[in-house]
């Protein structure tokens, strides 16, 4: 019942965000038939026929209502600026926004979480240098730190290419290390201190101290109690910020030339192409439902009571 209503909720947020985005559309300057003759000068009757051919003139709410039919019957609809039909383009660049986003998550998960476990469990040395490394990724911008990583390992080492998404699966991660990494460092970053004052708080609290006081094994402490009971403000920030990921990946997808729905958008945005708009931002607010869905559900597997007070 409590995925179910999850569920309702998140189609309820795709239909307004849809409204929303439809409507800040319809509202900018501009219009799509002035982009599609190309700043030449046509007769008033031209324009038109092109408003006609491709419904412009319809009221607002009939526009945005045939385009919701559609969808849910599997057609987004066709670009205005090439003539495709926007499934198919989303088909063809889908694969690498996901892939990015993919590679970054679990760079969050194992560098933000692992690295704050250890700076959590240990002092010394080994703790500010997490500090300080979580401080520097934390201040980098993402678009600097992809061309930093840009300018050290494919410029100056020559480890890595320089743009493209590559082809296949090995050669597409390959390409796509550089990329993921620049998007994933300043969440990782935020993932390591939050994961390293929870583990702290953890580790000085009252009964890990009484199960050490009896003898537990310090390995045992350490992940039923220390892990284990840290995990949720940690799942809680990592889940926003692998969410987030999917709107960050465009300025990485930009910065590196990247065949994904970042460059996508923003042409779609230039040209005012309704249909190309509203299908990413679809894909953006389902995805970012979803990744809060599976947080919720890590919720439930990590502390139990916490399922049992929503379906109750």
């Amino acid at each position: 019942m409590y995925v179910l209503r999850r569920l309702l909720a998140l189609v309820g947020v795709l239909l307004v965000s849809s409204f929303l985005v439809f409507a800040a559309m319809y509202a900018a300057p501009g219009s799509p038939e002035n982009f599609l003759v190309q700043g030449r000068t046509v007769t008033p009757e031209v324009l038109a026929a092109i408003r006609r051919q491709y419904s412009l003139d319809d009221p607002f709410l009939v526009r945005f209502w045939n385009w919701l039919t559609g969808v849910l019957h599997g057609d987004f609809g066709q670009s205005l600026t090439n003539r495709q039909e926007v499934g198919d383009l989303l088909a063809n660049r889908l694969p690498t926004t996901l892939t990015l986003v993919a590679m970054a998550a679990v760079l969050i998960v194992v560098l933000g979480v692992g690295l704050g476990i250890v700076a959590g469990v240990r002092d010394g040395v080994v703790d500010k240098i997490v500090v300080l490394g979580s401080t520097v990724g934390f201040a980098v911008p993402t678009f600097f730190a992809a061309l930093l990583l840009m300018s050290v390992f494919s410029v100056w080492l020559g480890w890595f290419p320089v743009f493209g998404s590559g082809e296949g699966f090995a050669d597409r991660l390959w390409h796509l290390t550089l990329p993921a990494l620049a998007l994933a460092l300043p969440s990782a970053a935020v993932v390591a201190r939050i994961t390293r004052t929870a583990i702290r708080d953890e580790r000085d609290s009252e009964h890990a101290v009484m199960a050490i006081a009896r003898g537990v094994p310090s390995r045992i402490v350490m992940r039923r109690h220390l892990v284990r009971n840290s995990m949720l403000p940690v799942s809680t920030v990592v889940g926003v910020h692998i969410a987030g990921l999917i709107a960050g990946s465009f300025v990485v997808e930009y910065a590196f030339t990247l065949d994904g729905l970042g460059t996508l958008l923003v042409t779609a945005v230039q040209t005012k192409d309704f249909a190309v708009v509203q299908a990413i931002a679809i894909v953006l607010v389902a995805g970012f439902g979803i990744i809060n869905l599976l947080v919720d559900l890590l919720y439930a597997a990590i502390d139990p009571r916490v399922g049992s007070r929503h379906t109750a």
